[in-house]
Formats: C-alpha cells, sequence, structure tokens
C-alpha cells in the first residue's frame, strides 16, 4: 500500500469515525449525569434517519429541512422517553434503569418494523452531496467532508453549552449530586430532559449521515451502529465528550484499517472494535481519556 492508499484509508476513516462520534456523546452524557447505558440511543439515531427519510421522500423538503425535522424530532422522542419510562425509576435500582432502556430499544425496533417492515428503503441522498472531490488524487464525496466538519462542529457547541452556559453548569453540577442541585432551586428533572434532547438530536444528525452515506434506512439499522457508539464511548472515556468523539474515531480507523490492510478479515471489521474495546477495558478500563468522578464532568 502506497502513501497515497493511506491517505484515502484515513479520509475515510476519519468520516466513518465521525458518524460514530456524534452518536456516542449521546451516551456519554447521558451516562455522565445519570450513570446510565441508555441502549435505547441506537434505535433514537435510527427513528431520526427515518424521519429525515420521511422529511425528503414524502414530504418533499430539502435536506437541511429535513435534518432540522429530524433533529427536533429525535429530541422530542428522547426528552418523551425519559419523562415517560426513566423519570418513575430515578430511586429505583440501576439495573432497572438498564432493562428499562433495552426494553425501550426493542419497542421502537419493533414498532418501526409493524409500521415500515424489514425492507431497506432507499434514502434519497441530494446530488450535490454525492459530488466527488478529488483531491491531489485523494477521492471523497461531500458527504463524506461534510461529516467530520459538522461533527467538529457539534462538539464544540456542545462543550460550550457545558462551560460556558448556566445550563451547562446546570448540568455539570447535576452529575456530581441531583439532591444539591434540588435544594438549590433547580429543577433537575428539566436539567435531564435537556441533556436527552441534546443526545437524541445528535443520534439524529449521525443517523442521517449514516443514511446518506450508505443510502437506506431500516428498522434495525440502529442496532449494530449503537453497540459500536457505546464502544466508541468506553474507549474514548465514558463521561468525557472529548473522549466519546476521540473514540468514534478510533473505533472508524479501526474498521476501515482492517478493510484496507487484511482485506481477508473484512468480514469480521465488526468484531474487531469490540476486540478493541476488550483490550481497553483490560489495560485502561476507564478509557483513553477517562476522568475522575469524584472531580470532574465531561
Amino acid at each position: 500500500m502506497n502513501f497515497l492508499e493511506f491517505m484515502q484509508q484515513m479520509v475515510n476513516g476519519f468520516s466513518l469515525g465521525s458518524m460514530y462520534a456524534l452518536i456516542a456523546i449521546g451516551y456519554t452524557m447521558v451516562y455522565g449525569v445519570l450513570r446510565l447505558i441508555n441502549f435505547a440511543h441506537g434505535d433514537i439515531m435510527m427513528v431520526g434517519a427515518f424521519l429525515g427519510y420521511f422529511g425528503m421522500a414524502v414530504l418533499g423538503l430539502p435536506f437541511v429541512a429535513a435534518v432540522f425535522l429530524a433533529v427536533v424530532g429525535s429530541s422530542l422522542l428522547g426528552m418523551l422517553t425519559d419523562k415517560v419510562a426513566y423519570k418513575p425509576l430515578r430511586d429505583a435500582p440501576k439495573i432497572s434503569l438498564l432493562i428499562t432502556a433495552i426494553g425501550i430499544s426493542f419497542f421502537l425496533e419493533n414498532i418501526f418494523n409493524v409500521l415500515f417492515g424489514g425492507t431497506p428503503r432507499p434514502f434519497p441522498v441530494p446530488e450535490y452531496m454525492e459530488h466527488i472531490i478529488n483531491i491531489s488524487g485523494l477521492i471523497f464525496s461531500v458527504a463524506s467532508l461534510m461529516v467530520p466538519i459538522v461533527t467538529l462542529l457539534l462538539l464544540t457547541i456542545i462543550l460550550w453549552v457545558l462551560y460556558k452556559t448556566k445550563y451547562g453548569m446546570a448540568i455539570r453540577a447535576l452529575a456530581f449530586d441531583v439532591n444539591t442541585v434540588n435544594l438549590m432551586g433547580i429543577d433537575a428533572n428539566r436539567i435531564i430532559m435537556l441533556v436527552f434532547g441534546m443526545g437524541s438530536g445528535l443520534a439524529a444528525v449521525g443517523g442521517i449521515f449514516w443514511a446518506v452515506n450508505y443510502p437506506s434506512v431500516e428498522p434495525m439499522m440502529g442496532v449494530l451502529i449503537g453497540l459500536k457508539a457505546f464502544a466508541a464511548a468506553v474507549v474514548g472515556g465514558i463521561g468525557s465528550v472529548g473522549g466519546a468523539v476521540i473514540g468514534g474515531f478510533i473505533i472508524g480507523f479501526t474498521e476501515v484499517v482492517v478493510v484496507a490492510f487484511l482485506p481477508e478479515y473484512g468480514g469480521y471489521k465488526d468484531a474487531f472494535a469490540f476486540v478493541l474495546l476488550i483490550l481497553v477495558l483490560l489495560f485502561k478500563p476507564t478509557g483513553i481519556l477517562g476522568i475522575n468522578f469524584d472531580k470532574s464532568r465531561f
């Protein structure tokens, strides 16, 4: 493999990792606040992709408007899920929340399977996003170029919200001690709903870009993608927003490198992501940017 081919694979890995990173941020934010692994998060990503499909294929909306519809719809779904399913279990054992999250995941998968069927539907990719760019031999589409740019932009916005706004201060305080936050007159449930809304909105963006780069949507698409995004969050350091993005890039690069350098093992590329997860847990259980939850958050 020459240098140009190597750089081409790095570009591909950067694009793929960006999609995992968008979804992983939602996992890490919910965990940072509630110590909950929201296994329904991947399916909310799927809902976002379907909303984008519905907006473009059925309503005839332009791409940006369809993305807005998907983000708003997924954010509302995330907040509704928290209000209906998680809020009544705030004081229950963590295993109850975990089982509830798995139940919500199955519910979303099955209801979309009943409503839309299990056959993948082609996603209407805008023509300009399929345009191919060639820079000194490096070939990529506009869509694959947009994903990392949007990811880094959204990461900057999330970090600004967390560290420069009152809502961000409330989120970080809530992650330390819910009872103290309530005593200070802050509505903890409202802040938790905000976290679910932010994470779900990011998942919707990740879902739409996934559907653009791999142009189809189907009810089970969020299962494996969600698990690999969770692996990315753990590899980067669960509870760290920056760690989730780094973990997403690492998982994306791992998949691409396996296919590029070991094509005979390309069918096992999904397994390599979880092998990497196991190795990180063995040698650095807190992840690459793992944080001390007694001293800091996100």
